[in-house]
């Protein structure tokens, strides 16, 4: 009888865990109609030929508008005044959010640079989109970052995507600089993001994810 109690208690933890992973990531049932790429260089896919940005990559792997909304040389407290018309009202499902570079290249504190990134995953899951924050650090490179990053994801119901630089800065092959990628580091980087989003684009009951 105890074995049998025990059995029914572990399948009650199962169906409510399986119930909770589907409420882990705020607004998982969006019903936006873009993928919004809110960024800074990183995003706009500088070192490359337009079209090798990864936004552009990404939109060939998912079946839903991607637009590019990255600007060379943006740090988080510009992008918060561009939020509103470069993201919130393209009706995005799911905004993907780089930034954190030109924060620290201008010595901002990362207390600053992470309120600000908090304040736009709340107005972004006001307006009722997922929300994806993607890391840059790369080993040592803004370590400091990834945590900070990774907990406030965490915090926030979002999908934390982590380093996703790794293996690309020190790989000549694949920048076109000191940091910025070149065609084929766009690439990673977009299959990276891919990868992360996919699963909770398959959850969503309004949109059907492509095979393959």
């Amino acid at each position: 009888m105890k074995r049998i109690t025990v059995m029914t208690a572990v399948a009650f933890c199962l169906v409510f865990l399986s119930g909770c992973a589907r409420r882990e990531i705020t607004n998982i049932d969006s019903r936006g109609e873009t993928i919004v790429c809110f960024g800074d260089s990183i995003t706009f896919g500088y070192g490359a030929q337009p079209g090798d940005d990864y936004p552009s990559i990404l939109a060939q792997m998912v079946a839903m508008p991607v637009i590019n909304a990255g600007i060379d040389g943006d740090t988080t407290s510009e992008a918060l005044k561009r939020l509103r018309t470069d993201v919130l009202d393209r009706k995005p499902f799911l905004v993907v959010i780089e930034f954190c570079g030109n924060d620290f290249l201008r010595k901002f504190p990362k207390e600053a640079t992470v309120e600000n990134i908090s304040r736009m995953i709340d107005e972004c899951h006001k307006a009722g989109a997922m929300v994806a924050l993607a890391d840059i650090s790369a080993g040592m490179f803004l370590q400091e970052y990834r945590k900070a990053f990774a907990e406030l994801a965490a915090r926030k119901n979002a999908i934390f995507i982590p380093s996703i630089l790794d293996g690309i800065i020190t790989n000549p092959r694949l920048k076109s600089d000191f940091l910025h990628p070149n065609a084929e580091g766009y690439k990673t980087i977009a299959r990276r993001v891919y990868r992360a989003i996919i699963p909770f684009l398959e959850q969503n009951s309004a949109i059907k994810a492509p095979s393959g």
